[in-house]
């Protein structure tokens, strides 16, 4: 009998500002007071899966603004999705959207992003640390999953799919827009507000706020008036919810939120138009339009 081959291993060669493991999450546990996280921008993180031949809930990596830097332990098979950024293979520019060998002991560097936030990265095989409630995402809020990433960190990849049946050569993929567009179905606390603010909403000019994170977009711009001040008790909180703290200021939860918040909810952001907003730098515009329920 032969001895199994070890497993290929990343080690990390520089982390970023903020690296974490994700896939698709750990949801039905809102009960528990966890959140679902995985992967703020979902259609990136698929198609990077798919551009390897992994499947869907394989985990990969999800960078922040700079990149990161991954140096192999054996001969593996990469993909960079999401925000545009320059990738590189010992200083060599690959692909980026497509499959892309990395060799033994090479490094796989992902650049600052061009357009765009979060980059994400999926290896053959996916990231291979131990599951927890289901589920290898990173969760920043209640701390479940491995750490987010650092420098000289190592990562284990599961085994190859056998023939990589399921890789493709290249997929198409949306482009960023210039402006951060966010329906908002109404409710359940628009009555705490004043009438006018629908209309604040829609017409003020809003923009990301450079405190986001995976927690929620938070927004610059005109507050909202509330008509009744009094202490709202803590209620169940959804991905998507659009909270108003104090200042006003409209906060639209994302996949690491709050599983509970006693701040008024004003509307709802369906999920569909999220994974926009895990691609929005501080300073894009943002535009909440009405939306109605189908």
């Amino acid at each position: 009998m032969t001895a199994a081959a070890s497993p290929t291993v990343l080690t990390v060669v520089r982390a970023g500002a903020l690296t974490t493991v994700q896939d698709l999450g750990r949801p039905g546990y809102a009960h528990l007071g966890v959140p679902a996280s995985g992967a703020l921008d979902r259609p990136a993180h698929l198609l990077a899966n798919r551009l390897v031949g992994n499947p869907a809930g394989a985990a990969g990596l999800e960078t922040t603004l700079n990149g990161c830097a991954v140096r192999a332990s054996r001969p593996m098979l990469a993909a960079v999705t999401g925000a545009a950024c320059p990738v590189r293979v010992d200083g060599r520019p690959v692909a980026w959207g497509a499959p892309v060998p990395v060799p033994a002991g090479a490094v796989l560097d992902v650049g600052a992003a061009t357009l765009g936030v979060r980059a994400y990265l999926a290896f053959a095989g996916g990231v291979d640390v131990p599951e927890v409630l289901g589920s290898r995402a990173t969760d920043l809020l209640s701390g479940l999953g491995p750490a987010p990433l650092a420098d000289g960190a190592e990562l284990p990849l599961g085994a190859r799919p056998s023939g990589l049946t399921g890789a493709c050569d290249v997929l198409p993929y949306g482009g960023l827009g210039a402006e951060l567009v966010l329906p908002l179905l109404p409710g359940p606390r628009d009555d705490w507000f004043t009438p006018d603010a629908p209309r604040v909403l829609a017409r003020g000019r809003y923009e990301v706020s450079p405190a986001s994170n995976r927690i929620g977009l938070r927004t610059l711009g005109p507050p909202l008036e509330r008509v009744r001040d009094a202490e709202l008790p803590s209620e169940g909180m959804v991905l998507g919810a659009v909270q108003v703290p104090p200042d006003g200021r409209p906060v639209v939860f994302l996949a690491d939120h709050p599983t509970t918040g006693g701040y008024p909810v004003i509307g709802v952001v369906p999920a569909a138009a999220l994974p926009a907003a895990a691609q929005a730098r501080p300073g894009t515009p943002v535009r909440f339009t009405p939306a109605r329920r189908r």
